[in-house]
């Protein structure tokens, strides 16, 4: 009996295919291709990953060692996938100087607390410290413009700030 002959597949082909399925034929193929579904069913997210999974069936896999040095890169990552729950509103200790009346100009979001608030956070076993002034919020010496411009850079990924810092309808301070 002649060995069966290996079929190759056409990688461009099987992409321009993925790209005309629906959602639900994607999550088909997905279930296909992986041995098991699709908690997403985002069209462009499943084309991405069925069209990588067929390239490295085609073309093979990570190497053994890429595949171990990986896992040793992840065991080492402090990886945590939600941030906790704490927040302090405190408000900056004024040092007791004569009296100035004048008006506090008013942020454009009413979510945020008035100018002089420190907004801290733990995060990571360290203590985030932001703090509300007139034209944006500080952090370690920078002006921010949003509150998710300081998430990210405390966090390194985009994070709404409301959320990371639980302020406004997420809970926290009103």
């Amino acid at each position: 009996m002649p060995p069966a002959k290996e079929t190759k597949i056409n990688i461009p082909k099987e992409l321009a295919a993925l790209r005309r399925m629906t959602s639900t034929q994607l999550r088909v193929k997905y279930a296909e291709v992986f041995g098991e579904e699709s908690r997403s069913g985002h069209k462009e997210w499943l084309v991405k990953r069925i069209a990588w999974r067929i390239q490295a069936n085609v073309e093979g896999d990570l190497s053994v060692r890429a595949k171990r040095r990986a896992a040793e890169l992840a065991n080492d990552a402090d990886l945590r996938l939600k941030a906790p729950a704490t927040l302090k509103l405190v408000a900056e200790p004024q040092p007791a100087k004569k009296q100035v009346t004048r008006s506090v100009p008013q942020s454009s979001d009413k979510r945020l607390p008035p100018p002089g608030t420190v907004i801290t956070r733990d995060y990571k076993e360290r203590k985030v410290k932001v703090t509300v002034r007139a034209k944006g919020l500080e952090y370690e010496g920078e002006l921010y413009n949003t509150l998710s411009a300081v998430a990210k850079a405390v966090t390194g990924t985009h994070t709404n700030g409301y959320l990371f810092f639980k302020i406004g309808q997420y809970g926290g301070a009103k």
